[in-house]
C-alpha cells in the first residue's frame, strides 16, 4: 500500500520502519521541524526524520502540515493511506479526508482510555496491570476516532516507563502493518469508541517528578518508574538535586515526617512517606553519575534523621 507517515519521537520509528520492511511504499515521511538541543543549541534532526534518510524517503517538515499551501502539495503525492504516530501536530479534515483510507493512528493505550499525550507513562503512574496498542480511524476529536485493532501488553512488575515504551513501539509496528492489510483487503470493522469511558492524559515535564513525600510509598513507587527515564522523579538533599532511579516499597510505618531518612544499611536507606516508606535502591545525585545505593553511600555520608525535599 503507498503511505504517507507522519511521526517524530522514537516512538515512531520502529513502527515506520516495520511498514516500509514489510513491502509498503513510503512516498513521504512527514516529521516537526528540527529544532535546537542541547548546551551548544546545535539543531538536530528528529528520530524519524534519520530513519527517513537512512532509507532515502522524502522529509516534509511544514510547521503546520493542515495549512492549505502544504495540503496541496500532499495531495499530489497520491497515498492511499496516512500513517500517523506520536506526531504533534493536530490533522484537520482536509487531511483526514485526503486519502482513500483516511488517516490511521498508532496510539499507546488501550482506547478509549488513556487518551491524549502520555499515555504509556500513566498506565505505570497509576498502576495499570495492562496496556497496550490501538489503532483507529483518525476524527477531528483527541483521539476519539473508531478503533480498527488492538493488542494487549501485561505490565511486569518491575516496569519503567521505558520498557513499556520499548514494548508498546515494537507491539505498535506489527499492529500498524497487520491494520493496513486488513484494509486494503476489507477485513476490518471499524467499532466506535465508548466515550463514557474515556479518560485523558496530559502532557507532562520536568516538575511534574517533584516528590511529594507525603503520598503513599506505593503511588510514589510507581511514579518513578513510570519516569524512568524521562524526566526522572527526583527530590532535594543538602541543596542538590537527588534523582531517585529504583526503590521499594516497605509497609512499615515510622512517626518521622514524611521525607525523613529513618534508616542507613551498608546497601540502601529509608525515607518515611504518607503512608508506609521506601527504600531508595538506585539513584543520581546532582553532578554525579547514575549508580545504586550501595555505590552511593561507600562515598557519601548520609545520616538517618536527614530530611529530603
Amino acid at each position: 500500500m503507498k503511505f504517507v507517515f507522519m511521526g517524530t519521537p522514537d516512538f515512531s520509528v520502529g513502527i515506520f520502519n516495520k511498514l516500509v520492511d514489510a513491502g509498503n511504499e513510503c512516498l513521504a515521511v512527514i516529521t516537526q521541524p528540527d529544532k535546537p538541543k542541547g548546551r551548544g543549541h546545535e539543531v538536530q534532526f528528529t528520530p524519524v526524520k534519520e530513519a527517513a534518510i537512512a532509507k532515502n524517503i522524502p522529509v516534509l517538515q511544514p510547521a503546520k502540515v493542515s495549512e492549505e499551501g502544504f495540503a496541496n502539495e500532499l495531495q499530489k503525492l497520491g497515498a492511499d493511506v496516512f500513517v500517523v504516530a506520536a506526531f504533534g501536530q493536530i490533522l484537520k479534515k482536509n487531511i483526514l479526508e485526503m486519502p482513500k483510507y483516511g488517516c490511521i493512528n498508532v496510539h499507546a493505550s488501550l482506547l478509549p482510555k488513556y487518551r491524549g499525550a502520555s499515555p504509556i507513562q500513566w498506565a505505570v503512574i497509576n498502576g495499570e496491570p495492562v496496556s497496550g496498542v490501538t489503532t483507529m480511524q483518525m476524527g477531528e476529536g483527541l483521539d476519539t476516532g473508531d478503533i480498527l485493532l488492538k493488542e494487549e501488553v501485561i505490565l511486569a512488575e518491575d516496569e519503567t516507563g521505558g520498557s513499556l515504551f520499548d514494548k508498546l513501539s515494537e507491539v505498535g509496528a506489527d499492529l500498524a502493518v497487520k491494520t493496513l492489510k486488513a484494509l486494503e483487503d476489507g477485513s476490518i470493522t471499524p467499532i466506535p469508541q465508548d466515550d463514557s469511558l474515556a479518560t485523558y492524559t496530559g502532557k507532562i515535564d520536568k516538575t511534574f517528578g517533584n516528590i511529594d513525600w507525603n503520598k503513599p510509598a506505593k503511588e510514589l513507587e510507581q511514579l518513578i518508574r513510570g519516569l524512568n527515564p524521562w524526566p526522572s522523579a527526583y527530590s532535594k538533599l543538602s541543596g542538590k538535586t537527588l534523582k531517585i532511579w529504583k526503590a521499594r516499597v516497605l509497609e512499615e510505618e515510622d512517626k518521622s515526617a514524611a521525607g525523613t531518612v529513618v534508616s542507613v544499611s551498608k546497601n540502601s536507606f529509608v525515607v518515611s512517606c504518607g503512608l508506609g516508606a521506601l527504600e531508595i535502591l538506585e539513584l543520581q545525585l546532582e553532578g554525579k553519575k547514575r549508580m545504586d545505593t550501595a555505590a552511593f553511600l561507600r562515598g557519601y555520608s548520609l545520616e538517618a534523621g536527614t530530611k529530603l525535599g
